[in-house]
């Protein structure tokens, strides 16, 4: 099994994970696994590692995850791989394929998946776990886990729903569906819809727009949003407040406020 680079690489190399940094602060990571992208130990490894170089590089504040295939983002789990082991390594596997996904969608940093093909099971899983995505007309989605006798296990039954409602989670999941772009922009499962081939340059162009921006905000924005599904309205209302505290003592507020009376660009950090 080919091991994951563990330090940044070219985009030549035959490693199934690479990334490259921007001088902007954007990290690039690029997803390399022919035919498909399956999600297996190299592939998931490859994103830890890359994960653990952003966790590094405090300049770095927004991440694309993008693939370097033609057709695929990620097809999903790896189906030999999940065949040839026992229950014990089916649960090793499990946790080995959420714990990347959970990292990348804590609140700490932002990430945007450039989708432009098919992004079925685990590969919409990891799509999901992303901040934003953008997807191109040619974009496909799906959850079919129940087809193989399973579910959704690396979040998709809990990300799902929130994107885009329990009834149409439901209907996607228990069909085992696939949801073309204009569908799932409608529906709320990608947020901008682009043409063929550009989905990787719209994310970055989306990354650097967000990179002008309070990142302590930013970052406030989520987790308010992600809390509003946890609490009731009274408890979210207060969390909301002490965000807004929070970054009018200690964040950005002061800056921002002081750069529209001064009529000039904030200088954030």
């Amino acid at each position: 099994m080919p091991e994951a680079a563990s330090t940044p690489v070219a985009a030549g190399s035959d490693a199934v994970v690479t990334w490259e940094d921007a001088d902007d602060g954007i990290l690039t990571i690029a997803l390399n696994r022919p035919p498909a992208n399956a999600l297996g130990l190299p592939l998931i490894d490859g994103l830890a590692a890359a994960l653990d170089h952003a966790d590094a590089r405090p300049d770095i504040k927004v991440m694309v995850i993008a693939s370097r295939l033609d057709g695929f983002f990620a097809a999903g789990a790896d189906i030999k791989h999940m065949g040839s082991i026992d229950a014990e390594a089916f649960s090793a596997y499990g946790r080995a394929l959420r714990a990347p996904l959970n990292r990348l969608a804590s609140p700490e940093r932002l990430s945007i998946a450039a989708i432009d093909g098919l992004a079925l099971g685990g590969g919409l899983e990891l799509a999901m776990a992303c901040t934003m995505r953008v997807g191109s007309a040619r974009a496909t989605f799906g959850l079919p886990e129940v087809k193989l006798g399973l579910i959704p296990g690396a979040g998709g039954t809990q990300r799902l729903p929130r994107l885009v409602g329990r009834g149409r989670a439901l209907d996607i999941m228990l069909t085992a569906r696939q949801v073309g772009a204009q569908e799932a922009q409608a529906i709320g499962l990608i947020d901008r819809l682009v043409e063929d081939g550009q989905a990787e340059a719209h994310a970055l162009a989306l990354a650097r727009e967000l990179r002008t921006m309070s990142q302590p905000a930013l970052h406030a924005v989520v987790r308010a949003v992600d809390v509003s599904f946890e609490v009731p309205l009274p408890q979210g209302l207060t969390r909301e407040e002490r965000l807004e505290h929070g970054l009018f003592t200690d964040g950005e507020a002061a800056e921002g406020i002081a750069a529209f009376l001064e009529k000039r660009p904030p200088r954030f950090g």
